[in-house]
């Protein structure tokens, strides 16, 4: 017989959501009860789409998911984590390099609430280089994202205007 419920948090700003982060989303799925994303409201990083456009936008990816839902946060992420009643927080990491700053992160989080664990995942290979600032220039430049976002992305970033110059 188990106690709570394990609820986790995988926070980010998912400027767009590619398929890398839902590869996490389906890894989280079968270790915790309860799966919250969390989308980063985050003006100072100028992004591409709203936060409330985000929100949506993983929203209909998820639609069906009975034991994930979609949220959006400011602050501190282990205030929000507390908030929701979670115990974990779920990072991705794609290669070493995302390892020192996500290191440094988990370990701010510890400080600030001893109660909280972050779990690390990876991605699938098949998206492991993949990053929302890749996805963005890949599009922008004219590059075939086909299998690397959701078809509803490729549809969003196809309304936005081009690029200035």
């Amino acid at each position: 017989m188990r106690g709570e419920p394990r609820i986790a948090v995988y926070a980010g700003s998912f400027d767009p959501i590619h398929n890398g982060h839902l590869d996490i989303v389906e890894r989280c799925r079968k270790v915790f009860d309860e799966v919250i994303v969390a989308v980063l409201s985050n003006q100072e990083k100028s992004p591409t789409f709203s936060t409330e456009e985000r929100v949506e936008i993983i929203r209909a990816e998820l639609v069906g998911l009975a034991d994930c839902r979609v949220e959006s946060f400011s602050g501190l992420l282990v205030d929000f984590v507390k908030e929701v009643g979670a115990s974990a927080i779920v990072r991705g990491l794609r290669a070493v390099s995302d390892f020192e700053y996500e290191f440094q992160m988990a370990l701010m989080n510890r400080r600030l609430n001893p109660a909280v664990e972050t779990v690390f995942m990876m991605p699938r290979e098949d998206y492991i280089y993949l990053s929302s600032r890749l996805v963005k220039e890949v599009y922008f430049f004219g590059g075939n994202l086909e299998g690397l976002v959701p078809p509803k992305v490729l549809r969003r970033l196809a309304s936005l205007p081009p690029p200035g110059p």
